[in-house]
């Protein structure tokens, strides 16, 4: 069973609320999903991984097009 990605769009957002908003969302979450974060806060660049080092989960990409950041998290 492949479980699937869940978007979530935090475009337009400011520091800190991309950050914050992403760690409630895995506080939801069960270990294994996966969830698509995209903001447009450039800081967001420093704060999801900065997030993910203390909540532990698995930043699996970092990508940048245009003025979206996107970041694939896994819940461990």
């Amino acid at each position: 069973m492949t479980m699937t990605e869940k978007v979530i769009n935090l475009r337009g957002l400011k520091c800190p609320l991309p950050a914050l908003r992403t760690r409630k969302i895995l506080r939801g979450m069960a270990a294994g999903e996966v969830i698509l974060v995209e903001c447009t806060d450039p800081l967001a660049s420093i704060d999801i991984p900065n997030l993910i080092n203390q909540t532990g989960d698995a930043l699996e990409a970092a990508e940048r097009a245009d003025d979206v950041l996107t970041f694939r998290i896994r819940k461990v």
